[in-house]
């Protein structure tokens, strides 16, 4: 009957989704490719939520292996942001010099909360920050050093993207607005509510057996980032890139550093099932099933995605960021009907208010042969999920597509 479950050894398959699961198993056929997990929820509820593949060389995924997942965690900071927002604990106009007064340093008095979730705070340069690349790893002393540096001009023309520095940005004003520990906001202000602890910036030393081994090497037809773009760093546009990023950055990720770390900019490590139930909150008016993570109001305003900049000045596109979250490609289409975070090499998250669908996926296998910095799996996933809840609303029976009109 249609939205039955069936579940196979705890994994869940609404059989109106079939053909997602479907879709993503086949991705994860052969040992090279890796694996991963998805999640979907739908009007709150799970209807997808399967693995395939391989964690490492020799070892199977399994359903509570977790994945660090890159910029996806950039959505995952800015829910808290937004959970404090809500709350009155920030405020979306006020100034960050507010809550954190040496930020003020070298004209930065007047950048917003708001221009910080929107990508237009200027202050993406990670490169040279510190002296050494392995103080970039510690939060207090980049803090320290974003808080005393100058803002990017061009921040008053364009939104430019804070590859690694808006997670530090976002922790670090909610640890100086709650007077606590970012991990412990994080817990408090997402993981409880949500009831799934998989949230991780830095992970625990007997959690690590759960992390899958990523790969291949990032780059772009098998040349490494920071030598694809360094001969170009004259340029204007990829000197903005270059200085978002720093020399070692990328091959030092895919090793054990960064889970003694917590950057949530791109070090955020989850399982599919916490995305898609985030997600799926804010996909349904701020509630999980009997959860409520956020008000009604607040995730209407999250969905309307209004337009930031034409385009942006790191990322040379027009990803239209608001509030934290940036809009979702869904198939081949950057649609304003769906929002969320991709991260580098696949994983990522995305919400579609208007089906209260979410699609929540994470792989260890970054890429796809052409680059391994991006592909195609999930907006195809989020395509076919999206046409899998089209098709159930079609279907439902007439009183439920009333209550749901309703």
């Amino acid at each position: 009957m249609p939205g039955a479950l069936a579940a196979t050894t705890s994994m869940v398959i609404d059989d109106r989704f079939t053909g997602v699961a479907a879709r993503f198993f086949r991705m994860f056929r052969r040992r090279g490719q890796g694996g991963g997990a998805l999640s979907v929820y739908l009007h709150g509820e799970p209807v997808v939520d399967v693995w395939a593949g391989w964690a490492a060389p020799d070892q199977r995924w399994r359903g509570d292996t977790i994945a660090l997942s890159y910029s996806t965690g950039k959505g995952v900071a800015a829910t808290v942001a937004n959970r404090l927002i809500e709350s009155g604990v920030l405020a979306l106009d006020a100034p960050v010099a507010t809550y954190w007064p040496e930020f003020a340093a070298n004209g930065k008095g007047d950048i917003t909360i708001q221009d910080v979730l929107s990508h237009r705070a200027g202050l993406q340069r990670i490169r040279g920050l510190l002296p050494d690349a392995h103080e970039l790893l510690d939060h207090d002393r980049v803090a320290a050093a974003i808080a005393a540096s100058a803002p990017d001009p061009m921040r008053l023309r364009a939104s430019g993207y804070h590859a690694i520095t808006f997670g530090t940005l976002i922790a670090e004003i909610a640890q100086r607005a709650t007077g606590r520990d970012f991990r412990d906001v994080l817990r408090t202000e997402l993981a409880e509510p949500l009831g799934d602890n998989d949230f991780w910036f830095g992970v625990p030393e007997h959690q690590r057996d759960r992390v899958a081994t990523l790969g291949p090497r990032l780059g772009i037809a098998r040349i490494p980032m920071d030598t694809l773009i360094a001969p170009f760093a004259a340029v204007r546009q990829v000197r903005s890139a270059r200085g978002a990023v720093y020399d070692g950055w990328a091959d030092m990720t895919t090793g054990p550093l960064p889970y003694d770390a917590m950057m949530p900019g791109w070090n955020g490590t989850f399982t599919a099932r916490a995305l898609g139930k985030m997600y799926g909150a804010l996909a349904n008016d701020g509630q999980l099933g009997h959860r409520r993570l956020l008000n009604p109001e607040t995730a209407a305003a999250i969905a309307r995605m209004p337009a930031n900049s034409r385009y942006d000045y790191v990322l040379g596109a027009a990803p239209q960021f608001a509030r934290g979250y940036h809009r979702a490609i869904v198939g081949t289409k950057l649609t304003r009907r769906a929002f969320g975070h991709f991260g580098l090499g696949g994983s990522g998250g995305i919400a579609i208010p208007t089906l209260g669908l979410s699609i929540g996926f994470v792989t260890n296998h970054l890429g796809s042969i052409p680059t391994s910095v991006a592909d195609t799996r999930l907006p195809f996933l989020a395509a076919s999920a999206q046409r899998a809840a089209m098709a159930a609303a079609e279907t439902a029976p007439v009183a439920d597509r009333y209550a749901e009109a309703g």
